[in-house]
C-alpha cells in the first residue's frame, strides 16, 4: 500500500502532512493489529491485551510527529549552544513514544501535567513550533508570552497545565485537577507525569493517598528513564519497581519505547481511572541527552549504553520498521518527509527569531490578582515605579 493512498488525521496532533504529501487521500482507515514489543507487567490488576488496534494513517502520523519532536529537540540543543536559549533546558529525545502514545489514547478533555521536560508534550497537545521556539528564546509569541522558558510551557485550551520546575510538585496539582474533573462530572482523567528521580518525593505519596481515598480519576505516570539527574535508579530507590509503589493502588509497567504499548496502557488506565480511581503507569524509557543542557550525560553512563539503546530500542526506528513492513511508504518517501520536517523546524526558528522580546511592563503581569491597584515602588520606597494591572 503506497503512501499516496493515505491522508493525515488530526487525532494525534493538529497539523497536516507537509506539501510533498498533499496528494494523500482521505479514507484508508483499514485496521492493522500490532503486538506490543513486550508484555505488560501488572500490580493488583489484570494487564491489557498486547494486541493493539491501529491503522495505516496512525502509523504514518506516529512516524511524522515523533520525527518532528526529535528534530525540534535537536534544534533546541543547537540554539542553546548558540546562547539563543538561556537558563534551564531539558530535552526529550528518546522518550517520544510516551508523548505520542499517550496522546493517541485520550482526548483534549483529558488533562496532562508534567515536570520540566515538557516541549514534546506541548507539541502533542497541539502546540505549534512557532510557540515553542518563541518561548524557548523568550519572545512575545511564546506559549507563556516568553516569560516561562523551557520549563513552563502551558496550553489551557488543550488541558495542558504545564511544565513545572519543582521536582514532583506537579503531581499534587494533577490530583487536584482530577478532583475538579470528578466534582464537575466531566468524565475525563488527568495524567500527572513525573520522573524516577521524583518518585521518592513525599508529596507524591500524600497526593496518591487522598486520590485513592476519594477515587479520583488520576493517572500517575512515572517516566522512568533510569537516571534522576546523574543518579542511577538503583542508587536512589530501594525498590525501583515504581508501578508497585502505590501499594494499595494498581499499577502497570510499560515499554515506554513502544508507542503502541503506551497507547494501549493509557487507554486501559483511562477506563480504570474513570471506573475505579487512580492507577500508576511506569514507562520504561530512556533519554539520549543529559539531564539538562549543563549535563553531558556521559559521566555516569557509558557511550556504549546510549548507542545500544539507540540501536535496539529507538522508538522512531520501531515505527519506521512497521511503516516499511506494511508497505505504507518507501525509504525515500520517509527520507523526503524528514527533509521537510527539518525545513519546517528551520522556518519556525527563523520566524521566532524575528519576534520581539516581551515589554518590560510584562515583568509585573501574571503575578498578582488583577484589579487590586497594586503598586511597585523604587528602592527608597518613595517613588512609585509602576501601577500594576
Amino acid at each position: 500500500m503506497a503512501l499516496s493512498r493515505l491522508t493525515s488525521r488530526s487525532n494525534i496532533i493538529t497539523r497536516p502532512f507537509s506539501a510533498a504529501f498533499s496528494r494523500l487521500l482521505s479514507t484508508d482507515t483499514t485496521p492493522i493489529t500490532i503486538e506490543t514489543s513486550l508484555p505488560f507487567t501488572a500490580h493488583l490488576c489484570d494487564p491489557p491485551s498486547r494486541s493493539v488496534e491501529s491503522s495505516s494513517q496512525e502509523l504514518l502520523d506516529f512516524f511524522r510527529t515523533m520525527a518532528l519532536m526529535r528534530r525540534m529537540e535537536i534544534a533546541a540543543d543547537s540554539l542553546y549552544k548558540a546562547k539563543l536559549i538561556r537558563g534551564f533546558c531539558h530535552l526529550y529525545d528518546g522518550q517520544e513514544a510516551v508523548a505520542i502514545g499517550m496522546e493517541a489514547a485520550i482526548t483534549k478533555k483529558d488533562a496532562i501535567i508534567t515536570a520540566y521536560r515538557d516541549h514534546c508534550i506541548f507539541l502533542g497537545r497541539g502546540g505549534s513550533l512557532h510557540e515553542i521556539f518563541s518561548e524557548l528564546m523568550g519572545r512575545q509569541a511564546g506559549c507563556s508570552k516568553g516569560k516561562g522558558g523551557s520549563m513552563h510551557f502551558y496550553k489551557k485550551e488543550s488541558s495542558f497545565y504545564g511544565g513545572h520546575g519543582i521536582v514532583g510538585a506537579q503531581v499534587p496539582l494533577g490530583c487536584g485537577i482530577a478532583f475538579a474533573q470528578k466534582y464537575n462530572k466531566e468524565e475525563a482523567v488527568t495524567f500527572a507525569l513525573y520522573g524516577d528521580g521524583a518518585a521518592n518525593q513525599g508529596q507524591l505519596f500524600e497526593a496518591l493517598n487522598i486520590s485513592a481515598l476519594w477515587d479520583l480519576p488520576a493517572i500517575l505516570v512515572c517516566e522512568n528513564n533510569h537516571y534522576g539527574m546523574g543518579t542511577a535508579e538503583w542508587r536512589a530507590s530501594k525498590s525501583p519497581s515504581y508501578y508497585k509503589r502505590g501499594d494499595y493502588v494498581p499499577g502497570l509497567k510499560v515499554d515506554g519505547m513502544d508507542a503502541f504499548a503506551v497507547k494501549q496502557a493509557c487507554k486501559f488506565a483511562k477506563q480504570h481511572a474513570l471506573e475505579k480511581g487512580p492507577i500508576i503507569l511506569e514507562m520504561d524509557t530512556y533519554r539520549y541527552h543529559g539531564h539538562s543542557m549543563s549535563d553531558p550525560g556521559s559521566t555516569y553512563r557509558t557511550r556504549d549504553e546510549i548507542s545500544g539503546v539507540r540501536q535496539e530500542r529507538d522508538p522512531i526506528e520501531r515505527i519506521k520498521k512497521l511503516v516499511l513492513s506494511h508497505d505504507l511508504a518507501t525509504e525515500k518517501e520517509l527520507k523526503d518527509m524528514e527533509k521537510e520536517i527539518r525545513k519546517e523546524v528551520d522556518d519556525a526558528i527563523a520566524k521566532a527569531k524575528d519576534c520581539p522580546m516581551p515589554e518590560p511592563s510584562e515583568l509585573f503581569t501574571n503575578v498578582y490578582v488583577k484589579g487590586f491597584g497594586t503598586e511597585s515602588f523604587g528602592p527608597d520606597r518613595k517613588e512609585v515605579k509602576a501601577s500594576l494591572p
